[in-house]
């Protein structure tokens, strides 16, 4: 019995030191990026579409999952006509010159619910690090144990000053806020 019960705890630890990262796909139809700024001191919200998704997660062990996310600037939205152009315009984000935003993970550290994801974010062609708050929770209407159908939320905020991206300084604020809700799955 003790050989039966050892031999099994053994090929569950062996199940679990196999287990590797798997890849996941973002359904872009229910995933939504948004952004917030201060236009005047009101706070104004924006959209922008995300043109390509590379995620493999390790659920286990989440410092060998990678993230990586292209944005479409160019499809960008800020909630008004004016903000919008001038949002896409040479002196903030230059849309024509640098048509997508990029985030590749360099570090995720933490727990399921509460995770920091560091890594390099490049807006106008300018490369900083930036880390974000990630949580993992399951699609609504799934199984407890169903890790397959995902939604992963990644928020925190930038300087788009420092990436150049400073027109406008007199109307617009500094500090641009995130909310990423990413819908997974395998």
């Amino acid at each position: 019995m003790i050989r039966a019960l050892a031999a099994f705890v053994l090929c569950l630890a062996a199940a679990a030191a196999s287990a590797a990262p798997e890849r996941y796909l973002l359904d872009t139809a229910r995933s939504q990026v948004t952004f917030t700024y201060s236009f005047q001191g009101r706070e104004q919200q924006g959209t922008m579409p995300v043109q390509a998704a590379e995620m493999v997660l390790d659920l286990d062990t989440l410092s060998a999952s990678r993230v990586s996310v292209t944005l479409n600037a160019r499809a960008a939205r800020a909630g008004f006509v004016f903000a919008t152009n001038a949002m896409r315009g040479k002196t903030v984000l230059d849309t024509d010159a640098h048509p997508a935003i990029t985030f590749r993970s360099t570090s995720i550290r933490g727990s399921l619910r509460g995770a920091a994801v560091t890594g390099q974010l490049t807006i106008r062609g300018v490369t900083r690090p930036v880390t974000l708050k990630a949580g993992l929770y399951r699609q609504q209407g799934t199984a407890r144990t169903d890790r397959d159908n995902l939604v992963v939320l990644l928020t925190g905020e930038v300087s788009r000053s420092a990436f150049g991206a400073s027109g406008y300084p007199n109307m617009v604020g500094d500090r641009i806020g995130l909310r990423v809700v990413a819908v997974i799955g395998k």
